[in-house]
Parts: structure tokens; sequence; C-alpha cells
């Protein structure tokens, strides 16, 4: 008698299942990496260009105060100022905005806020810096720029962050 031989067996089908099975959890696990990856990069990315950007204000700013800061005239303080607001730079955050306490949640000082050093930044504002399609809101987080004209640095925070770090120089720490 021959044997007839029409298909698969159970056994090997069972075998193809599983094998499905562990590349498609191998697929989803990298896939779940990759977009981890893409969003904290994209965040990163938009930080380091907000960052750029309110460099050049900041350095500005301290141009105008000259050498010597400390003997500044009331002229060059406004100027310098000037270089802070606009715009397209932001609104000033005073100690009663509804975003204060979001901000000394995630590490900016009150100190920073009372001595006027603290900018959100809308989506508006991003456009006119020459940054697009990023979005700056209370739904998706604020950017928020603290500037400080003495060492003219410019610190880029973002209210939602990434893993519970929500300053650049934190998010550039992190690795995945």
């Amino acid at each position: 008698m021959k044997k007839n031989e029409k298909g698969i067996t159970v056994v090997a089908l069972m075998i193809t299942i599983i094998l499905l099975l562990i590349l498609a959890g191998i697929t989803i696990y990298t896939g779940k990496d990759s977009i981890q990856k893409a969003n904290l990069e994209g965040l990163k990315t938009n930080m380091l260009l907000i960052q750029t950007k309110a460099r050049e204000y900041v350095e500005n700013a301290s141009f105008d105060l000259g050498i010597d800061p400390q003997n500044a005239t009331d002229e060059m303080k406004t100027k310098a100022k000037n270089e802070l607001t606009g715009e397209d730079k932001g609104t000033l955050v005073t100690s009663d905005d509804s975003i204060v306490d979001a901000l000394l949640n995630i590490g900016i000082k009150q100190e920073d806020i009372d001595n006027e050093k603290v900018f959100k930044l809308t989506t508006e504002n991003l456009e006119k810096m020459g940054i697009h399609d990023v979005t700056s809101d209370s739904e998706d987080g604020w950017y928020v720029i603290v500037y400080n004209i003495d060492d003219t640095t410019a610190e880029i925070y973002h209210t939602i962050g990434y893993q519970g770090k929500h300053s650049l120089t934190e998010i550039e720490q992190i690795e995945l």
C-alpha cells in the first residue's frame, strides 16, 4: 500500500505557529524600542534647536551689558532685557502664572521666576524662532527657557519631558 501524503501534519503546523509568534514578539519589542528612541531623539532635537536660538538671544543680551555687567547703566540693562523679550522669544513667567507649580515640580527654581529669567514658549513663538512642526502647549507639554545672562547660558525644559527628566542637560544623558 502506498501512503497518502496530502498536507502538513499537526506538529508541523504547531512549530510554524510557534515560530511566527516568536518572530512577532521580537518584532514588537524591537519596534517599541525604536519608537522610544525616536521619541527621545525628537525631543532632544527640538530642545537643541530651541537652545541654539536662545543662546543667540542671551549672548546678545550679555553683550549689551558690556564688559562689566555690575557697572552697566540702566540703558544697557534695558537693552539687554529687550534682547530676551519679544514675540518670538516667549512669554515671561511670573509668580502668579498657572504654570508655576508645574515648573517648580520639574526643577525650575522660584528664584529664577522671581528674577525674570523664565520664559514659556508657545507653538507660535517657536515658529517665529524658525522652528516649525513643534508643538508647545498644555496638552503636549510646554517648552520653557531659563536664561542666565551672567554666564550666557540658556537651559531648556519640557514640562512633560522623558522618563522623569525635563531639562535638556538631563535628557542628553539618557541612554537607550
